[in-house]
């Protein structure tokens, strides 16, 4: 019955050590990800002046003309602010000039049009209401636009980073238990 206990009880161990081992070396996967991923687009993002911007207009783009033709497009809102001493352009976020440079918020849904511009339309009343609020600016001087969120801040850094320190965490901590459980069952077995 004892040897039984003893097998078992090996098994066990070593079945969480690989746990615990695993669960490190997937830490340690993540970070590198990270680190090469995150890291570097929180670095290079210039957006790092918080200012505040006052509203100026607001204006909803839905048709564009192209030689000649109407052509519909989806509902964008394009919003101009002033901040700083300056007029510049909002933007929701890095990517949102990347998409389309002539609007400020693109709605999530591009499928169905009516469900876009009941979007758009809700965005630009949330900016009517709140005529003044924090946005993002670059450092330099002659930068024209303003962003409303960071996608790269520090809190995306920190909440990127939660996850694989919580496993590395619990990965050792696994670890150092087992270590300490077999240390004790040795001294224990000696007297």
């Amino acid at each position: 019955m004892g040897k039984k206990l003893v097998m078992a009880q090996k098994r066990g161990e070593t079945r969480a050590l690989c746990l615990g081992v695993a669960m490190a070396v997937s830490a340690v996967i993540a970070y590198y990800v990270l680190c090469t991923t995150v890291l570097p687009l929180y670095q290079k993002s210039v957006w790092t002046q918080e200012s505040t911007c006052h509203l100026i207009e607001t204006n909803i783009r839905d048709q564009e003309l192209l030689e000649g033709k109407k052509v519909p497009q989806y509902p964008c809102l394009w919003v101009n602010v002033s901040t700083m001493g300056r007029w510049a352009m909002l933007y929701l976020t890095e990517d949102t000039p990347d998409q389309n440079q002539q609007c400020s918020y693109i709605p999530h849904s591009l499928d169905n049009y009516q469900m876009a511009r009941a979007d758009v339309e809700k965005v630009r009343a949330n900016f009517h209401e709140l005529r003044v609020f924090y946005c993002f600016s670059a450092t330099q001087e002659n930068e024209t636009s303003v962003l409303y969120q960071r996608l790269y801040g520090p809190q995306a850094l920190l909440f990127s980073l939660f996850w694989p320190t919580f496993l590395l965490t619990g990965g050792l901590l696994i670890i150092a238990m087992v270590k300490l459980n077999r240390s004790l069952s040795i001294l224990a077995a000696q007297k």
